[in-house]
């Protein structure tokens, strides 16, 4: 067994409590670095366990600290994978497998070209709504899709994992900046030989040291330097030796990088956190808008399908009074052939606004991070928010004042007259002073050990000077920084135009939002009382003007519908332009002074979904469109001219 396995007494202070005079080779203080393996070893797997554990502690503190700093929401705690869950046994697989067979290995079935396609769009229809799956749907009001989308969207969590690594980027500077522990150990064997006696030696060195970023630049680092020899072939007296020493250096610019600008990666990456904070606050206020603008669409397109169905029961009641009409002389064929084309044209919008709210659904689940595959319901529910009463001015003025965006891009032309100053310093010349002082143990005794000996202490101290003989590069790089403050100002002084101009629209967006809801409303109970006097004095009316009318009802009620909802969104809007609107931590809309929120039930009209994928074509009727277009002899054609007599092609 070597002998630096045995281990003397130690005293609180470090020093051995054998005396210096009586030590031997079997009395080595400290722990030989063989030990120092084992335990930094153990300690390691240790912290392993624990250090993920900690991050995350120290992260969510971080979080909740900016976050609380600027009255804003951090983000929840979640639960990471092990990093073990996140590898795979082919990642290291220089030759993936690509799925690419050839046109033989492939299959392809013709369809029945006499297959009714209409009630295969309403089979898909119902299949991608989950309408006959045995799994009760998932029924969804707005308010459960704002605290869906705020848990599981893939958009929130990417924004909120943007936070996180913001953090986490400053964890790792400011730990840069603190005071940092290594330890390096290193194990020689080395032998030469003398006239064929080969001697060996094995040797040990231990460097554990401690260094520090001065706060203007430069560093300190202390160094405790530990050596073990042993010579593996030698006399009794000469076989082991041992010896450590202490080492204090530094250095300190005093021109190039030098001052506050040592510390630019800590500023740069402490502001950064404020800006991610400010934009992930931002990114939550838009993406309720646009969940809740997304809702209101899919609001509106069951709304469309209720208007859709409507018309096509008008048209086959038409079409029916219109067949009855022209058995009775009353009216020509050719009428009702043009109820029939309207008809025809209503079913194929109705099969397209089916099809589309079935993707508009299938988009939706995406976006709150559900199974596409899981069934859901959009119950009617909405909210009623009250209109602003503002004036232009003042709109814009809260949006200078309070879009959290905005105040990024000011704060970053900031950040760019910062870096004109920090390319100005890479042009002065480098002076830097130097210094480092060592403490060894007694160079005459061949154990050492933790006994230094002051008397052989040896320093040094100085100064580099380097001219700036060559900074072309530097100099470019300073005008590369100067442009670049200029055009962070431009974009300033663009984004505060932008911010003007959305702020006035979205105030003027309302008025017209409201303007045409007030004129759909018109216009619907106008063509109501058009369409009722036609039923009146149906002797009066001619056929294409009832179709007319069917078609301007129709066009009517989608506006209106259209309206109602872009009044909730233009307020959403306005909230969000203007950086008044405020999301809770359970990813809802908070009231503010003078802002009620009500939930509401709109567009009561609309039939539930189970009924929205029924054909509103009954058999009946599926007749009436089939029957014979030319039922009446159709007018016969007059015949072509006779080809001009041949004159011998004179």
């Amino acid at each position: 067994m070597p002998p630096w396995v045995h281990f003397p007494p130690i005293a609180t202070d470090g020093s051995s409590l054998v005396p210096h005079d009586t030590r031997t080779k079997t009395d080595l203080s400290p722990p030989s670095p063989y030990r120092l393996l084992v335990l930094g070893t153990l300690a390691l797997m240790q912290g392993c366990s624990q250090g993920l554990q900690n991050v995350d502690e120290r992260v969510d503190r971080l979080l909740a600290e900016r976050s609380l700093a600027m009255h804003a929401i951090d983000p929840p705690r979640r639960e990471h994978r092990p990093a073990e869950e996140l590898e795979s046994p082919d990642q290291y697989d220089t030759e993936p497998t690509t799925a690419n067979p050839t046109p033989d290995e492939l299959e392809f079935t013709p369809a029945d070209p006499n297959r009714d396609s209409s009630a295969r769009l309403r089979a898909f229809a119902r299949e991608e709504a989950g309408v006959d799956k045995d799994a009760e749907p998932l029924v969804l009001a707005l308010n459960d899709a704002f605290q869906i989308a705020q848990t599981s969207g893939r958009e929130y969590l990417t924004a909120e994992e943007d936070y996180i690594l913001a953090a986490v980027r400053l964890l790792i500077e400011q730990h840069r900046w603190g005071p940092r522990l290594f330890n390096d150990t290193s194990l020689t064997f080395s032998g030469s030989g003398d006239d064929g006696d080969i001697r060996s030696a094995l040797r040990v060195v231990n460097d554990l040291r401690v260094s520090q970023r001065l706060p203007y630049g430069g560093t300190v680092e202390a160094r405790w330097v530990y050596t073990a020899t042993e010579q593996l072939r030698a006399t009794a007296s000469g076989r082991y030796a041992q010896s450590s020493q202490i080492i204090l250096s530094g250095n300190a610019p005093l021109l190039q990088g030098g001052g506050r600008t040592a510390r630019e990666s800590l500023i740069q990456t402490q502001r950064d956190l404020i800006y991610q904070a400010r934009s992930f606050e931002r990114f939550r206020r838009q993406f309720l808008v646009d969940i809740a603008r997304d809702y209101f669409s899919l609001l509106a397109s069951k709304a469309e399908i209720a208007n859709q169905k409507e018309t096509i029961r008008i048209l086959s009641a038409q079409l029916a009074r219109d067949i009855a009409w022209k058995d009775a002389g009353k009216i020509a064929l050719f009428d009702v052939n043009n109820t029939r084309n309207d008809l025809l044209a209503a079913i194929s919008a109705l099969d397209d606004l089916v099809d589309r709210y079935a993707t508009q659904l299938d988009r939706f689940k995406i976006r709150l991070g559900l199974d596409v595959d899981a069934p859901i319901r959009i119950t009617n529910t909405a909210i009623d928010l009250t209109e602003p009463e503002i004036t232009l001015d003042e709109a814009a003025r809260r949006g200078f004042e309070f879009r959290l965006d905005l105040q990024n891009t000011r704060d970053r032309v900031i950040d760019s007259g910062r870096q004109v100053a920090i390319a100005r310093n890479t042009i002065l010349p480098e002076f830097n002073l130097i210094g480092s002082v060592t403490v060894p143990t007694d160079p005459d005794v061949r154990e050492g050990g933790l006994v230094f000996d002051p008397d052989d202490l040896s320093f040094s101290a100085g100064v580099t000077f380097g001219l700036p003989l060559d900074r072309e590069i530097e100099r470019l790089q300073l005008r590369r920084a100067i442009i670049g403050a200029e055009r962070a100002r431009r974009d300033l002084d663009r984004t505060e135009d932008d911010v003007y101009v959305a702020v006035r629209a979205a105030v003027r967006a309302i008025e017209r939002a409201r303007s045409d809801l007030l004129l759909a409303e018109q216009r619907v109970r106008i063509t109501m009382r058009r369409l009722e006097q036609q039923r009146i004095q149906p002797d009066r009316v001619t056929t294409q003007e009832r179709l007319d009318t069917a078609q301007a009802l129709l066009r009517a009620r989608n506006a209106r519908d259209r309206a109602e909802t872009r009044v909730r969104t233009s307020i959403l809007d306005y909230l969000l332009v203007t950086g008044q609107m405020r999301v809770g931590r359970d990813g809802l809309l908070e009231p503010l002074p003078g802002l009620d929120i009500k939930p509401i039930k709109i567009f009561t009209n609309t039939p539930d979904l189970d009924d929205w994928f029924v054909s509103p074509v009954d058999e009946q009727t599926r007749l009436r469109i089939k029957a014979d277009l030319f039922a009446e002899e159709p007018p016969a054609e007059e015949p072509p001219p006779p080809d001009p007599p041949d004159d011998g092609g004179s």
